[in-house]
């Protein structure tokens, strides 16, 4: 079995937005992507105040790929124009298949702008190749208790999609996507293998982690090479976000909230959004 090593570390850079703290490893300066892993928004860690206004991501579209948000701490109320609606509590997940359109509100429930409280929430985009850009909108909302958290010499994999020791993923990804949370106790590893060929997303999040001796500091993404398995470690207490998937070998064309093929569908993505195609959602205060 050869081991993946780490080629490059990126930093996240700070891209505050109002007053939540907002970090981005990817895209950012020397990484465009990770293959099929697009972008990661990093938000927190922090101290919300009473009476504060809460998360800012009002009705806003999507086309062509998915989101999947970890909410590490804090609360997340969801809405959507295909009817789907939550809360979603610390060690929960939510992921949003956009697929064809969909319009979404990711906010704060109202007894947490009224009470405050810590934050933290890491949101992925995961491309979708052309064949299931159009397809229909999915969303899944899970709350702690329904994501297998698998516990091994001081390792804890919060298993999200995919296979893990026997374990499965509550939710089936449209492209056999795996992705987890890991924690870490001080000297500690953890090691997942069968990832020959596959797009591999390593980002610290907590703590700072090490591969093969290589340090990732926390806010830090790891770039890895080639190789069929990957050993993660930490010297502290550390939490690190882990995925892997198959290549999507096609054009990728972003624009703002749609990301397709052509420049041509993104013309396409704007004038159908502003035709009503993709419905509305609406902010409901709970």
């Amino acid at each position: 079995m050869t081991s993946r090593s780490v080629t490059a570390v990126h930093a996240a850079y700070r891209d505050d937005i109002g007053d939540l703290v907002t970090r981005r490893p990817v895209p950012g300066p020397g990484v465009e992507n990770v293959g099929a892993f697009l972008f990661l928004n990093h938000h927190g860690p922090q101290i919300y105040t009473p009476d504060n206004r809460g998360l800012p991501f009002g009705p806003h579209p999507h086309r062509g790929f998915e989101t999947v948000t970890f909410i590490l701490e804090g609360e997340l109320a969801h809405t959507d124009s295909a009817g789907h609606e939550s809360i979603i509590r610390a060690g929960g997940v939510q992921w949003m298949t956009a697929g064809r359109g969909i319009v979404h509100a990711e906010v704060s429930p109202a007894g947490f702008k009224r009470d405050g409280g810590p934050l933290e929430i890491l949101q992925l985009w995961l491309n979708l190749p052309a064949r299931l850009k159009m397809t229909a909108p999915r969303y899944v909302g899970l709350q702690a208790d329904g994501i297998p958290a698998i516990t091994a010499e001081g390792a804890t994999v919060h298993l999200i999609s995919g296979e893990f020791q026997g374990h499965s993923g509550p939710i089936e990804s449209l492209t056999s996507v795996f992705l987890c949370w890991v924690e870490l106790q001080p000297g500690t590893a953890v090691t997942f293998d069968g990832l020959n060929g596959r797009d591999i997303f390593l980002y610290a999040a907590r703590g700072g982690v090490a591969v093969e001796d290589r340090q990732v500091p926390h806010f830090h993404l790891a770039q890895l090479g080639a190789g069929d398995s990957v050993t993660v470690s930490a010297s502290k207490p550390a939490l690190f976000l882990f995925g892997h998937a198959d290549p999507i070998d096609e054009p990728i064309v972003a624009h703002g909230p749609f990301v397709m093929n052509s420049v041509e569908e993104i013309r396409t993505a704007f004038a159908d959004y502003q035709a009503g195609k993709f419905g509305v959602a609406e902010i409901v205060e709970r």
